[in-house]
This record gives structure tokens, sequence and C-alpha cells, in this order.
């Protein structure tokens, strides 16, 4: 029987994840191969099933989640329904306190109406927070492991355990190493096989530095142009104020020249 080709890194990779695997969400481009803190071991370890008791159509679920722990089911619904009819509404609350715990799912009658709100409510700003919207992924992602063991697709940078593979987090594309052909490794041609290796890799190398240095140029600029703006409202603000205070100064200027006439006038009557 003859040996099927394995698939290359750029035919297999997506910047989505399609299966869930915590060592691949752990990993900034999804080519690790250890886990890199306790927190990827223990969803390695984890033992999950999604909970059989939940309500609903998973396809037809979003999931919210940065939510103000002020925010109500009442302002959730008027919110969201704007994209659409809503079937069901679900704020997950501490089951001992009664708090929010800042995330739920809402389901929505109808896929047009999924996607209307998955496309236009992300980083939405409710009670002065930014959301995360995305689609439930519980019951649609295979293998899929939530964040209290381990798993999940976002994190804190602060705590050092990034997920990766997500709408907010996507995977960085790896770099694509040169496959080898098997006619060159032969007597005498160890040589030229290592030349053109490295030269491919410092192609490669340089096209990912030059889309590194590319992102940090335009992540500069658009710092450039906050900067400009935040700068210009200033500048606008501040000639306000002295076209206002100059204002001031002139009326004033004209009420004592009044006054002046007025007590010139009395005294030669």
């Amino acid at each position: 029987m003859e040996k099927q080709p394995r698939g290359t890194m750029n035919d297999i990779w997506t910047p989505i994840a399609k299966q869930y695997n915590p060592l691949k969400a752990g990993s900034i481009d999804g080519t690790d191969e250890e886990p890199h803190d306790r927190a990827v071991s223990r969803a390695i370890a984890a033992k999950y099933r999604p909970n059989k008791g939940v309500l609903g159509d998973p396809h037809l679920t979003l999931f919210v989640a940065r939510l103000n722990p002020q925010t109500s089911e009442e302002k959730l619904k008027d919110t969201f329904s704007r994209f659409g009819d809503i079937r069901r509404l679900k704020l997950v609350r501490d089951i001992v306190t009664g708090f929010s715990k800042c995330y739920g799912f809402i389901e929505y009658k109808d896929e047009r109406s999924l996607l209307k709100a998955h496309r236009d409510s992300n980083k939405l700003v409710i009670d002065q927070n930014e959301i995360f919207v995305d689609f439930e992924l519980e019951r649609t992602l295979k293998g899929w492991v939530p964040r209290r063991l381990g798993g999940g697709l976002g994190g804190k940078k602060e705590s050092g355990q990034l997920r990766f593979g997500g709408r907010d987090r996507p995977f960085r594309k790896p770099i694509s190493l040169p496959a080898l052909k098997a006619e060159l490794y032969t007597e005498g041609q160890a040589d030229k096989v290592d030349r053109s290796s490295s030269r491919e890799l410092s192609r490669e190398s340089r096209q990912w530095e030059r889309g590194r240095d590319w992102e940090r140029r335009r992540e500069r600029d658009q710092r450039g142009e906050e900067g400009q703006k935040r700068n210009g409202d200033r500048a606008r603000y501040r000639s306000r104020e002295r076209d206002h205070k100059r204002q001031r100064e002139e009326d004033r200027r004209k009420e004592e020249d009044r006054h002046q006439w007025r007590n010139r006038h009395k005294t030669r009557r």
C-alpha cells in the first residue's frame, strides 16, 4: 500500500481553531510540542464533558463576556434585541452570592440574527465595559476545555497564560520551513543541501522580520494618529479657553468704561 504524503504546515494551519487542543491553544502559533505552564498541563489531563442539561441550539447561541458586574439581564436584552429576536438569554451568576460572573449566553431565533450580532456587537461598550462576543464553543468545538480547567481561548497577559486560536487572539502564522527533497541526500551533496536550506531559511526569516516590522510601523502610526487627535483636541480646547478669556476681559473693560462715563456725567450735572 502506497503511503499518502502528509500535509504541510501551510495546508493545515488556520488562524482560528477548528478542533480544540490545549497544547495548541497555549501556543502563539499553534506549533508548541510541550506545555509552557501548569494550566496547559491541567487542561490536557482534564476529563471534561459538556453539560447535557444546557438548553437551546448551540449553533444559534452567542457567548458574551467581559461584562460589567452591574449589567443586568434587562440591559443585555435591550442591547442585543436590536440585532434580532431573542429566544433565550442567560446571564451566569454565582450560585451562592447571586453576583454576576460577567458573562452570559444569548440564543437567537434564526441564524441571520446570530451572524449580525456576532459581526456588529463585538467590542460594544455596555455600562462602561467593552464586551467580547463570540459563538458558543462548549458544544460546537470538539475537545473544548473551559478556562477554569486551564483551557479556553482567552486569558490575561499579566498572568503569562495567554490563549490563542480564537476571534480575540488568532494564531500567528508560523515560518514555513522548506521541504528538502530526498534525492538531495546523496553522497557528495550534503554541502549543497546545507547551503540551499540555509538560504531558504534566511529568506523566510527575512520575510517574517519584514512582516513584523510592518506590523510595528502600523501600530506606531496608529498610536501617532491617536496622539495627534488628542493633541488637536487639546489645542482646540485651549483656543476656546483663550477666546473666552479674551471675551471676558473685553466685557470687563467695556463695563468699566461705561461705569466711568456714568460717573463723569453725574459730576458734570
